[in-house]
């Protein structure tokens, strides 16, 4: 099948790459020219473990090319996949403008029949929306269906959420586009992967419904956290008691400071402004947004608390930048933004990433100390903050950390030390809901 993927953002290549994986022939267009020509050379602009050997291979098979030329690539195609971003506009609500000047394109060059497909997060009824311009602006009557296939990719662990996934969600008009779209995920029968097909509001829904679940249902953890810090309980052990029962599951129950990146922070905010454009006021969720911009501020009392009360003057050492691990992304990371906290408030900060670095060098930061390692990071600091959970964080040498900080303090704010050995090595441990 020809497929065009308009949009090489994290979504769109991803998809683009994956789909030629399957054995389509896929042409993925973006309007930037320099990120065109540097994924044509094989570059890949984002960080995501597997994605580089699948572009490369399908590249070199023909299966996969790059181009700026939206006129070339749709009228080949018989799916046309929507994957430009929807940026939080300053109300809260999607900004759908890439959407519109995509669907604008496509009505251009509809010269046939075709299936426009949002992979894009947009807000419920934004297929209708696309619908309404194709129909106005289409030069010829052609025929095309309009769809939603929200993806529910998570990053640094992208490539496997496609090719092994918990469901295929098709949200369709017609029983010509549905089928189609069947055909296209045909390789995932084999593994028996679950397919919902719906009507097309309805699949916009599922992917904001699910997103604001697992952003709630951190929030509630965090909140079970701060409590069991005020009464003496294990965060830890209730995460545990609770993930044992099915209807619960283990899932997205760890504490710490918060959620961040480019979907839940974004989406949680775009469903409560849309749902109160409805007259729906979406009380759980706003609860969830309003404890995970607390969740900062009650980290940045326990940094204090480990330097002596007050964070100007202080070197602290942060380890991790990025807002997950496996990732280089730094929207909305919570790390970045305790980074600041500790900027704002006077504090010399020595960070280290193991990806993130040159990220956050284009902040533009250049107060911040970016060092070569968590050992360069710890050395002289008054106390070390861990941000960000990577694996390689877990098997520090604790004892070594002594020696090189300059305080005695490490804030855990990952919870991925065993206190009882921080504090065999000399050092004092601060974590989060223990």
């Amino acid at each position: 099948m020809n497929i065009t993927v308009v949009g090489t953002g994290y979504v769109g290549l991803v998809t683009g790459a994956c789909f030629a994986e399957f054995g389509n022939h896929v042409a993925c267009v973006d309007k930037d020219a320099d990120k065109i020509a540097r994924l044509s050379r094989g570059e890949i602009v984002i960080y995501e473990p597997g994605l580089e050997d699948i572009v490369r291979r399908n590249a070199a098979a023909g299966r996969l090319e790059f181009s700026t030329d939206v006129s070339a690539a749709v009228p080949r195609s018989l799916v046309v996949f929507i994957a430009v971003g929807t940026p939080q506009g300053n109300d809260g609500r999607a900004d759908l403008s890439f959407v519109k000047e995509v669907a604008r394109s496509v009505a251009h060059n509809l010269d046939s029949y075709k299936v426009v497909v949002t992979k894009s997060t947009v807000p419920a009824g934004t297929g209708r929306m696309i619908r309404e311009i194709i129909e106005t602006e289409r030069p010829a009557k052609h025929a095309f269906s309009v769809a939603s296939n929200p993806e529910f990719l998570r990053e640094g662990s992208a490539i496997e959420d496609f090719m092994r996934p918990n469901r295929i969600v098709l949200g369709t008009e017609d029983e010509m586009s549905a089928a189609i779209l069947k055909d296209l995920y045909r390789p995932l029968y084999l593994i028996e992967t679950p397919v919902i097909v719906t009507d097309v509001v309805t699949a916009e829904l599922i992917k904001y419904a699910s997103n604001a679940f697992l952003a709630t249902k951190i929030s509630f953890i965090n909140e079970m956290a701060d409590l069991c810090e005020n009464m003496g309980a294990d965060v830890h052990a209730v995460a545990k008691g609770m993930g044992l029962d099915n209807r619960i599951g283990s899932k997205f129950l760890h504490p710490g400071p918060g959620y961040g990146g480019s979907c839940f922070p974004k989406d949680t905010r775009a469903v409560v402004e849309f749902a109160r454009e409805k007259g729906v006021d979406l009380r759980v969720i706003q609860a969830g947004i309003d404890v995970n911009d607390s969740r900062v501020p009650r980290m940045m009392v326990k940094i204090r608390d480990a330097v002596g009360g007050r964070i100007a003057g202080k070197t602290v050492a942060l380890l991790g930048l990025s807002f997950k691990p496996n990732t280089d992304d730094l929207r909305e990371s919570p790390a970045m933004l305790v980074l600041d906290a500790l900027r704002s408030e006077g504090a010399r900060v020595r960070a280290y990433d193991p990806v993130a670095m040159d990220a956050a060098r284009a902040t533009g930061r250049s107060d911040v100390v970016y060092c070569a390692d968590e050992y360069e990071a710890a050395r002289g600091a008054d106390a070390l903050v861990v941000a960000t959970e990577w694996n390689q964080f877990r098997g520090l040498d604790v004892a070594r950390l002594a020696e090189l900080l300059g305080g005695d303090a490490i804030v855990d704010l990952r919870n991925v030390y065993d206190p009882e050995k921080v504090k065999a090595a000399g050092l004092r441990y601060y974590g989060v809901g223990r």
